[in-house]
């Protein structure tokens, strides 16, 4: 990979980060939860931002700002479907409990 390109692993980092703060735990299907960081990492190499994969940049800034991940809608998603739209950040529970 080139300088200055958005790798995967280090999308990787903040988001785990983020999950174990937020009391949230990554997808543990390692190979849907890489598409969507690869996605995120693409995003940021393009938009500059960390967008959301699975939503459409308008390039209406405020409109986008709300989709940078974690997006606005994720704890409400997470909240009634166990997972946000992405399938990233999942509901932890005794059942599936990632390290």
């Amino acid at each position: 990979m080139s300088e200055g390109k958005t790798k995967k692993e280090d999308v990787h980092a903040w988001t785990t980060k983020y999950a174990d703060k937020a009391g949230y735990m990554l997808n543990p299907d390692e190979e849907m939860r890489d598409l969507v960081l690869e996605g995120i990492a693409k995003n940021k190499d393009t938009h500059g931002k960390n967008y959301c994969p699975c939503r459409i940049v308008t390039g209406d800034e405020l409109e986008d700002k709300k989709i940078i991940c974690p997006c606005i809608y994720h704890k409400d998603e997470i909240e009634t479907d166990g997972s946000c739209h992405c399938d990233l950040f999942f509901k932890k529970d005794e059942d599936n409990d990632e390290d």
